[in-house]
């Protein structure tokens, strides 16, 4: 199968749906299909990666001031459209919807080729960016406008239940769920004392501290501020350290907050992890998992801590309790309840039995969530939506030949579902 991914973001930019995107192209690449992915370049030029099945057009563009180390396309339209021609893709899978997904969808009408949209985000997430005044207003337009753009694409993905139920109710457009899958062998909770060691001494850690661990990105809508505000007190009242991993614009304000609360000895920021093996070897130090973020769609970070055996203490909201099981593997609090959330960690760290059962359930739960299986459900996709095209083309040229030949008579479609 020729298959052309479209992804306003993708490596070396880092998001969640960057990381995504490359993880399925590179999928798909080595389970033997050709590939193309189209996106952003990193740098102000355009450049070409090339992969064996794999080729990767990254596209001239410029920088974005919302986000750290992230850019984006000005006007792709003509060498998109010529990449696509001369790719000829059986299926697009489009990572935006909306500059290149808009162009992808153009492209998918005139070439009749199935073109199936994966939501990352939902309205809330540029929401959360903008004054509270604004903040009805621009989402409900947001929500007019997805109900609109989901009905072109062949085929609408969430990557988990809550998330596809949302947006069926705010769209009235059934969408398919296909999580994004984690490599469980390079996540696990496996390593030798001796080698939590290692790690330790290498990122200037304290060697018997337990660590409270934070990944994401440090920007408004990941809500660290009120991470910080929780910890506070633990960090204050045990040996605990808090290690915050991940880049943003709200980095020196983070710092200059920790600053304030007089916790700066004990929270340590990493900055950016690019390296998978050392981001798997930071989970396997950590005593816990935090997070404040209130926007997730799947939460590839949370995948990581439950596949590392962490307890997570969250919000909830979103998806998160699909993967964080109140009282099993972890805690959930409220929304702003900074308060609860310090409870929280407190009686994880004070209580080693409630601490190992939680490991042992967040292990178990990240099973289902194998990165294969997710593999195999978008190839299963793929071949329905190539069928249901096939289906819909053959219809069209029957209608079509019935019409030249019996006047105005017009046979009934093949298939009712492509009227």
């Amino acid at each position: 199968m020729r298959i052309a991914y479209i992804a306003q973001s993708y490596p070396p930019m880092i998001s969640g749906a960057a990381m995504f995107a490359q993880q399925l192209a590179e999928g798909m690449a080595q389970r033997g299909h050709q590939v193309l992915v189209i996106a952003a370049s990193d740098k102000s030029y355009t450049y070409v990666i090339q992969k064996e099945n794999l080729r990767i057009l990254l596209l001239q563009s410029v920088h974005n001031p919302m986000r750290v180390g992230q850019r984006f396309l000005v006007y792709p339209r003509f060498t998109m459209l010529k990449t696509l021609r001369e790719f000829s893709p059986d299926l697009i899978h489009s990572h935006d919807a909306l500059q290149l997904g808009m162009i992808g969808l153009g492209y998918a009408k005139r070439q009749h080729v199935p073109i199936a949209l994966t939501i990352h985000q939902l309205p809330w997430f540029v929401a959360s960016y903008l004054p509270v005044i604004l903040k009805p207003m621009i989402e409900k337009a947001l929500w007019i406008y997805a109900g609109y753009a989901l009905k072109k694409y062949s085929q609408a993905i969430a990557p988990t239940l809550p998330i596809s139920a949302i947006i069926t109710q705010k769209t009235s457009v059934k969408v398919n769920t296909i999580g994004y899958g984690l490599d469980l062998k390079r996540f696990s909770p496996c390593v030798s004392e001796d080698g939590k060691l290692t790690i330790r001494r290498k990122w200037k850690l304290p060697m018997r501290a337990p660590i409270l661990l934070h990944v994401g990105r440090l920007d408004t809508d990941k809500h660290v501020d009120r991470l910080l505000q929780a910890a506070e007190s633990v960090l204050k009242n045990s040996d605990a350290h808090l290690l915050v991993v991940g880049d943003g614009i709200h980095k020196p304000a983070l710092m200059h907050q920790c600053k304030l609360l007089g916790i700066t000895s004990r929270v340590h920021f990493t900055g950016y992890i690019s390296s998978q093996r050392d981001l798997a070897d930071i989970y396997r130090i950590a005593s816990l998992f935090i997070t404040a973020s209130e926007i997730e769609t799947q939460g590839i970070v949370l995948l990581e801590a439950t596949a590392s055996g962490l307890p997570i203490v969250a919000v909830r909201a979103t998806c998160i309790p699909e993967i964080v099981h109140d009282d099993l593997n972890g805690y959930l609090t409220e929304s702003g309840d900074v308060e609860a959330m310090s409870k929280a960690l407190f009686k994880i760290l004070k209580n080693p039995q409630i601490a190992r059962a939680m490991e042992v359930e967040s292990r178990r739960i990240s099973e289902v969530h194998d990165l294969q299986f997710s593999y195999i459900l978008y190839e299963k996709l793929y071949r329905q939506l190539q069928q249901n095209t096939n289906r819909k083309r053959i219809s069209l040229r029957l209608t079509s030949f019935t019409k030249r030949g019996k006047g105005l008579q017009v046979s009934k479609p093949v298939d009712d579902n492509f009227r």
